[in-house]
């Protein structure tokens, strides 16, 4: 049991990590984070099915316990007038800096729809099934997410829906 557990950590650690940073917004809460959800995860380890999908399960974990994370602290979040510098290349590394720190600015279920709609890559459905709510929330948080990063980040890092088409 724990070498099956500890080969899954090592195989998808790394993946899950770069999930709670996007979701988290911080390294070290998302470090804090995927560490809760693992302890969890090898709590209910000889109950899973681990031959089907382990992902799936520590997944909506990181995504309970972050949504009861940020529901406590949401009261200690203080705003900010200072915008990162978007003076960025699209190959330079400062870009992911500033899109994690402009994911950082949106609320929380917003940022929530837009990791796992375009960093998991997970459908709608299932995305709606994981937050608790429907498919058309998850279309409202998903928009209205990526409006505000066009508005943070600017339309030449996040092109527009008719642009996106155009390049196709």
């Amino acid at each position: 049991m724990a070498h099956d557990f500890s080969a899954f950590v090592r195989r998808r650690g790394a993946h899950h990590l770069r999930t709670a940073v996007l979701l988290t917004g911080d390294w070290h809460a998302a470090e804090d984070l995927l560490q809760s959800c693992l302890v969890k995860l090898y709590k209910a380890w000889p109950r899973l099915d681990t031959a089907t999908d382990p992902d799936a399960y520590l997944r909506r974990t990181l995504v309970n316990t972050h949504r009861s994370w940020w529901r406590v602290s949401w009261r200690r979040e203080t705003p900010s007038d200072a915008l990162p510098d978007l003076r960025a290349r699209p190959d330079d590394p400062a870009l992911a800096l500033a899109v994690r720190q402009a994911l950082e600015i949106l609320p929380p279920r917003q940022r929530l729809a837009l990791v796992l709609r375009y960093f998991e890559d997970l459908p709608e459905a299932q995305v709606a099934e994981l937050m608790g709510c429907s498919v058309g929330s998850v279309k409202t948080h998903t928009h209205r997410g990526v409006r505000r990063l066009r508005e943070v980040l600017g339309a030449e890092l996040i092109p527009d829906d008719d642009e996106v088409e155009a390049r196709r």
